[in-house]
């Protein structure tokens, strides 16, 4: 299946939980769904066998902005659909994907580790990077965050 077609059949496949769709580049689609949809998206994809999970990032676009985002990537062959799911930053949590996809532990655990974002339900959410004697409420990829 050819680039285009891929990625119309994800935004059809989707189409009833997206709430923004762009373009950020050839082959790439951003569509905003919520925390509560994002497993189900995803669960969709899978079950189609449209593409593979590639990564989960969080991302906090501003100092100043109230929201964090949570980014799943998903390829298929040249193209990447990326999920965006804003999250308050107040009570940032996402739904765990581990019973889907058990790899997806390892992003999750950054989420919790560097973000504060919580992800109820996964398996493991000891510390991937930090040491033990990390403070637990300091989160290094936060704009907030304070070096030195």
């Amino acid at each position: 299946m050819e680039a285009h077609n891929l990625l119309e059949t994800a935004v059809t496949l989707l189409a009833d939980v997206t709430i923004e769709k762009t373009e950020p580049e050839e082959n790439r689609i951003d569509l905003v769904v919520s925390s509560e949809n994002v497993v189900g998206s995803i669960e969709k994809l899978l079950d189609t066998e449209w593409g593979y999970l590639a990564s989960i990032t969080g991302l906090d676009p501003s100092i100043d902005d109230p929201n964090l985002e949570v980014l799943y990537q998903i390829c298929s062959g040249p193209v990447v659909l990326t999920l965006r799911v804003p999250v308050s930053k107040e009570d940032a949590f996402v739904p765990t994907l581990c019973d889907l996809l058990p790899s997806a532990s390892f992003f999750e655990r950054e989420l919790i580790e560097m973000f504060g974002i919580k992800v109820p339900g996964t398996p493991d959410p000891s510390r991937l990077f930090l040491p033990d004697e990390w403070p637990d409420d300091v989160y290094p990829l936060l704009k907030s965050f304070q070096t030195g």
